[in-house]
């Protein structure tokens, strides 16, 4: 049995489905009911006769902070993906992300000790890698610096990974991977969907910025991949395309037939408007929009070196160009608004 954590996100809803349709007995763990909707979403998209594989899964709702409800999700369970994360950049929310992301890690360390798991697979960020000082590519030896100016998001990330390492420790097999911007069908209100959603209302500036992306089927490729293989207690970066934000913003406009930003826009004015979204916020309590942290990296260049799975693997990234093509026609055809 293979126990999946975060099932209903968009990396967990792609890994299920290419899972089961290699004919895994795979128990997928999710907290809402509503959001195994935006699952079946993503089944559609690779096939309309989806209903079938999906009712082939095992559905489990657990928390994963809750260990009674988790300790009953690892019956049988031989190999755990782990993906469940939340995401969030605003400080007032690092007891949620310790919550999720730190504990909830713990405790799926534990019980996969416990139930004498074979191998584990955790999905950590490239937001736990340092950055370097003159511009060179950032590989998995570029290490995690906790003097500098982190996201509460990455810190919790970091934790999380400490807790899979303890693990490897007291005799638990496991890899990790650093995926980048994960781009993929489906899930367009929520993580990196939501970029989709924001440049077909419109986007007219941009940032002088650039970040790592990946495909979401290369995620779920190189994560099979690596549970299928001797790998075990190491790392890999999963970024397809290092790219501006510019560029990236263009290539997702034109695809959805909207007009590309034309403007560059400074930091200064951006973090001024930072600051605007924060008075609206304590005077009016409305949600923010556009953290201090946010701005920050889109000002931000940091671009990967994917070098480690591509050798280790044999493996390729899809182009990017395909993937944006693909996000854009399956957005414009069911989403549209």
């Amino acid at each position: 049995m293979i126990l999946v954590t975060g099932a209903s996100g968009l990396a967990g809803s792609h890994l299920v489905y290419h899972l089961a349709l290699q004919g895994n007995k795979v128990r997928a763990l999710y907290r809402s009911p509503k959001k195994l909707d935006e699952v079946k979403k993503v089944f559609a998209y690779y096939t309309p006769q989806y209903e079938d594989l999906f009712n082939q899964i095992e559905w489990f709702q657990a928390d994963i902070t809750k260990i009674p409800e988790l300790t009953k999700a690892f019956k049988d369970v031989n190999y755990v993906y782990h993906v469940a994360a939340y995401i969030s950049f605003h400080p007032k929310h690092f007891q949620k992300l310790q919550k999720i992301n730190v504990e909830g890690t713990a405790n799926v360390v534990n019980l996969s000790l416990s139930h004498s798991v074979k191998k584990l697979c955790y999905v950590s960020s490239i937001a736990t890698l340092g950055t370097t000082v003159n511009g060179t590519l950032i590989t998995e030896k570029t290490e995690y610096n906790p003097e500098a100016s982190n996201s509460v998001y990455a810190i919790t990330k970091h934790l999380a990974e400490m807790e899979v390492w303890r693990g490897t420790q007291e005799g638990l097999d496991a890899v990790i991977v650093h995926p980048g911007v994960i781009l993929g069908v489906g899930h367009y209100h929520s993580a990196s969907g939501s970029i989709i959603k924001s440049v077909y209302k419109g986007v007219p500036f941009y940032t002088s910025g650039g970040v790592g992306v990946v495909d979401v089927r290369d995620v779920v490729k190189a994560m099979i991949a690596l549970m299928n293989s001797n790998v075990i207690n190491d790392h890999f970066i999963l970024v397809g395309h290092n790219v501006l934000y510019k560029d990236l913003l263009t290539q997702l406009a034109l695809g959805l037939k909207k007009e590309p930003p034309g403007k560059a826009i400074s930091k200064t004015k951006l973090l001024f408007l930072s600051q605007l979204d924060w008075l609206s916020n304590k005077l009016f309590n409305t949600k923010r929009r556009l953290l201090k942290a946010t701005v920050n990296s889109l000002f931000e260049t940091s671009f990967y070196d994917a070098t480690k799975i591509k050798k280790v693997l044999n493996f390729s990234f899809t182009p990017l160009e395909t993937t944006i093509v693909e996000i854009t026609e399956d957005f414009l055809r069911n989403v549209k608004k």
